[in-house]
């Protein structure tokens, strides 16, 4: 996928990742309208001092080939993880996925642990729902509907150890994210700066937890006419306020690095104040 390279460059930094056997047989996965395991559901981050605790997860498997995901697939909170194709430990551009949700998909009570490859991809509107990322590999998960109509939700769940982005937006339409935490990123959304189709995208972030280290929480691209909207955002472990909400750029379709234009509120593409973001 297109992101910004030499924002990625500076940023990573090299990690320790956890090498498991390869576990279960390869084959894409088909899944239509199936619900797998129990609706196990934790509390998203709601508190108002603290972050919900991380799941326990109830087994591992092993992802060889993508699980392609139609209708809706229920975890029960099992920890998957690469193997084979999908178990390197670098951040290479173009991954494959652990999961591939179709349009209107909604993927719930799953733990992606390491190696995470490209974590989880959108084709259209799709919901991640209690979906938790241990280590995030090259994204966590990437929005690619083209549809101005598509509407991706991320509801609970939470990242850590992101070198560069958490949730990557290179299509269409909007984005809402609530009960969410990530910890140990680099920024928590991207609207891609210099994907080769731009479009305006719409980012709403509410309820969530921010643990530092951290650099950013959105970023988006004001001559596309990008938004993002700020509240209940809770920042814990960062006294000196080096995170910061939301910065602007401007973006392009050549593939060149975007160029940065500002940071924090605006009230035009930046919609958030002061008492939206607190300090813990």
């Amino acid at each position: 996928m297109t992101t910004q390279r030499a924002e990625l460059r500076n940023s990573r930094k090299r990690r320790l990742t956890r090498r498991r056997a390869v576990g279960a047989a390869g084959g894409a996965l088909l899944l239509t309208g199936a619900t797998l395991g129990a609706n196990v559901l934790l509390s998203p981050a709601g508190a108002a001092t603290a972050a919900a605790d991380w799941p326990t997860p109830t087994g591992d498997k092993a992802v060889s080939k993508t699980i392609e995901v139609s209708g809706t697939y229920d975890g029960a909170l099992q920890r998957f993880y690469g193997s084979g194709d999908l178990g390197g430990d670098g951040q290479e551009e173009g991954q494959d996925p652990i999961f591939k949700l179709k349009d209107g998909a909604v993927l719930k009570n799953v733990v992606i642990g390491s190696p995470a490859a490209d974590g989880v991809h959108c084709s259209g509107s799709c919901t991640l729902q209690n979906v938790w990322w241990e280590d995030v590999g090259e994204d966590a998960a990437s929005f690619k509907g083209t549809s101005t109509s598509s509407t991706y939700t991320v509801t609970g769940g939470g990242a850590k150890k992101a070198d560069d982005k958490v949730l990557q937006f290179n299509g269409a339409g909007k984005l809402n994210i609530t009960g969410f935490q990530v910890s140990d990123f680099g920024k928590l959304v991207r609207s891609c700066g210099n994907c080769s189709k731009q479009y305006k995208r719409t980012i709403t972030i509410n309820d969530v937890d921010v643990t530092a280290p951290g650099k950013s929480l959105v970023g988006i691209n004001t001559n596309y006419g990008d938004t993002a909207t700020l509240s209940k955002i809770r920042i814990h472990g960062d006294s000196d306020k080096k995170i910061k909400p939301c910065i602007r750029y401007t973006g392009n379709d050549s593939g060149d690095e975007p160029d940065e234009t500002g940071s924090g509120p605006d009230g035009t593409y930046c919609k958030y104040s002061a008492s939206d973001i607190s300090y813990q």
